[in-house]
């Protein structure tokens, strides 16, 4: 009997390990790189088609609408949830948990100490597999999300504080980070 219970406490330890192997490692990067891949075709193909017929003007109040529902559609596509999230907000239904917060302030510090950044793939403690991938400005993201009065216009930054009164997602360069994915696998 005795040993009946130190078989039980050592299963119990094995079944909590929280660590995926490499081989599952792999597996959810690649996933995870399929679907912020297909996420940000979807999303650029529709704001490039908003820009087109209507530039900015047009394009905000499209994000403004439909950016969300989009990605609730790949989330269900894919089945798992998809976010993206920063530390300069745009639209307060995109906040970060703390864990996103978390792997932000980590990008953000590699990038100070000019260190490469890559997604990251993590199980947490209820072995739900995660995977996080920087966003970085485009050129092309720099009309919304630019310099205030450089890249940014005084008409597009106004129609931008309208739809979005909190906004905190202007000012940045090409190439800087401007948040994250955060791709979680349902089980």
């Amino acid at each position: 009997m005795k040993n009946f219970f130190i078989f039980l406490i050592f299963t119990g330890f094995i079944s909590c390990n929280h660590s995926l192997t490499p081989e599952e490692k792999q597996e959810y990067s690649d996933k995870g790189k399929e679907i912020v891949q297909a996420s940000f075709n979807a999303l650029s193909e529709k704001l490039t088609e908003q820009m087109k017929t209507g530039g900015a003007a047009k394009a905000i109040p499209f994000c403004n609408v439909e950016a969300l529902p989009l990605t609730k559609q790949l989330s269900e596509k894919y089945n798992v949830t998809i976010k993206r999230t920063s530390d300069k907000l745009r639209n307060q239904k995109n906040k970060p948990s703390e864990r996103e917060s978390k792997i932000i302030d980590s990008y953000q510090k590699l990038i100070s100490e000019h260190k490469e950044i890559a997604p990251i793939v993590e199980m947490d403690s209820n072995n739900n597999k995660h995977f996080y991938a920087p966003i970085t400005v485009k050129a092309n993201c720099l009309v919304c999300h630019g310099i205030v009065k450089e890249f940014v216009t005084v008409k597009t930054d106004s129609i931008i504080k309208s739809l979005y009164p909190n906004d905190k997602a202007v000012g940045y360069l090409e190439g800087e980070l401007r948040g994250i994915w955060s791709i979680a696998f349902k089980k």
